[in-house]
């Protein structure tokens, strides 16, 4: 199972993507969860030590150079377009209580898409993580697809927008569907977040009638809690599990 998670910043989607690899790791799958979004904190969530301590790959300049041929930050010159990625997933991963997890970073030069060595690195890491792993591969990834081109799409067995209640959230949630369709992923569902009410859960349905509704996971103060002291959600909160593995179950029958 590989799924992309994305949404507008904020609305829940590093929660979502904590809760879901515990599921997963819990019916016995090798999970591998992949920190795509610029404002990673998926490590924090996860119950990792000293999250904010650990480099992105994006960052591995040393690495970067040895397996593309070009220097981080380099335009213009050549490298290798295909470089050796295979051995990455195991080697630079951490894992915690049976889960892993990659942080990728952010190329920070450039622009958004951007050719340059870091840029196809990490692309050829996610491509391979996709089409070639056996894992279940959750990507914690921002409203763009930058991440995804269509040489992965295919790949992609679900791609989970995330909603909370607002029109902004709604209006963001359709355009993460369209460029979805463009690159060819087919299947695409939404999931809310920090709902207060079943009424809310059907606003979001009735503007977004295209995508499956797999359920949501309700406001809750003991999510914040956990934010706020750096626990993992599903340790403060942990009856919220049950909500995700019916999720997961709606998953599966997609």
């Amino acid at each position: 199972m590989k799924i992309a998670v994305s949404g507008k910043g904020g609305v829940g989607k590093t929660t979502l993507c904590a809760y879901l690899a515990q599921v997963y790791k819990n019916r016995g799958m090798r999970v591998i969860v992949v920190d795509a979004d610029p404002d990673a904190n998926l490590a924090q969530a996860l119950g990792f030590e000293n999250a904010d301590e650990i480099v992105p790959i994006a960052e591995m300049k040393e690495l970067i150079e040895e397996r593309t041929g070009a220097k981080p930050g380099s335009f213009g010159g050549f490298f290798r377009m295909n470089p050796k990625v295979d051995d990455l997933p195991d080697r630079l991963s951490l894992e915690k209580n049976g889960i892993r997890l990659l942080v990728m970073g952010t190329v920070k030069t450039g622009g958004s898409g951007c050719v340059c060595p870091e840029s196809v690195l990490l692309k050829n890491l996610i491509q391979h993580l996709f089409l070639e792993r056996k894992d279940v591969v959750i990507m914690d990834m921002e409203a763009g697809l930058e991440h995804l081109g269509r040489a992965t799409a295919f790949a992609v067995d679900l791609m989970l927008v995330v909603v909370e209640p607002g029109q902004r959230s709604i209006e963001t949630a359709k355009s993460i569907y369209k460029l979805a369709q463009d690159i060819g992923i087919k299947k695409v569902a939404v999931a809310g977040c920090k709902l207060r009410s079943d009424e809310e859960a059907e606003i979001i349905k009735k503007n977004l009638p295209d995508l499956a509704f797999l359920g949501y996971l309700p406001f809750d103060h003991r999510i914040i809690e956990a934010d706020l002291k750096g626990k993992p959600p599903f340790e403060l909160a942990p009856d919220l599990i049950s909500i995700v593995e019916k999720m997961v179950d709606k998953i599966e029958s997609l």
